[in-house]
């Protein structure tokens, strides 16, 4: 008896590693594909967005969002149609295990550097994006984002073309387009 539960027990636990093992070849498959424009560990174009290192759950709402329309972007459009939840976890999951790439972007100048620290403290930016810009959870790490996908997003907040954070679009009114611009010269640096 107990050898037989030992044996029903082995065989259940082996099958489970065959499938986890196979849910990760298909992850790793479904990952390549996206290679094609964020590159091999960084961006092919400083106008996509790194997604090495970043959070996971950022990466999976924002999946989740393109998916449901919250989030419009052409390209991404057809890709995230025919993903899961779970393709979609274990994408986020995926990415985020992979080290935060240096993008070798020059460092903002001190002035804007001051003045940045004058519209993030006022704006109250470390209280989602944490000390140093690293995000955590949901939200998104900010420092070392390539700058002109930085620029183009927040530009894109302001302006209610991306509509899937009502509270950045009323946040990023609050400033000019040469502000947001400093702040993604800035974050870049980071």
């Amino acid at each position: 008896m107990i050898a037989r539960n030992f044996w029903g027990g082995l065989a259940v636990a082996l099958f489970g590693l065959g499938q986890n093992a196979a849910a990760a070849d298909a992850i790793a498959e479904k990952a390549a594909v996206c290679t094609a424009c964020h590159g091999e560990g960084k961006p092919i174009d400083k106008s996509i967005p790194n997604i090495y290192g970043q959070n996971e759950g950022y990466i999976y709402i924002e999946l989740r969002d393109m998916k449901k329309g919250q989030r419009k972007n052409d390209q991404m459009a057809a890709i995230v149609e025919n993903l899961s939840r779970e393709d979609m976890l274990g994408l986020a999951a995926y990415f985020s295990a992979i080290p935060w790439p240096n993008l070798q972007q020059p460092r903002a100048s001190a002035e804007d550097a001051q003045h940045f620290a004058s519209m993030a403290t006022s704006a109250g930016c470390v209280g989602c994006h944490q000390a140093g810009y690293v995000g955590a959870g949901t939200q998104p790490r900010l420092a070392g984002q390539s700058y002109d996908y930085l620029a183009k997003t927040m530009l894109d907040f302001r302006s209610g073309a991306r509509g899937n954070n009502s509270w950045m679009k009323d946040l990023l009114n609050t400033y000019g387009e040469d502000d947001i611009r400093q702040m993604a010269r800035v974050l870049a640096g980071l």
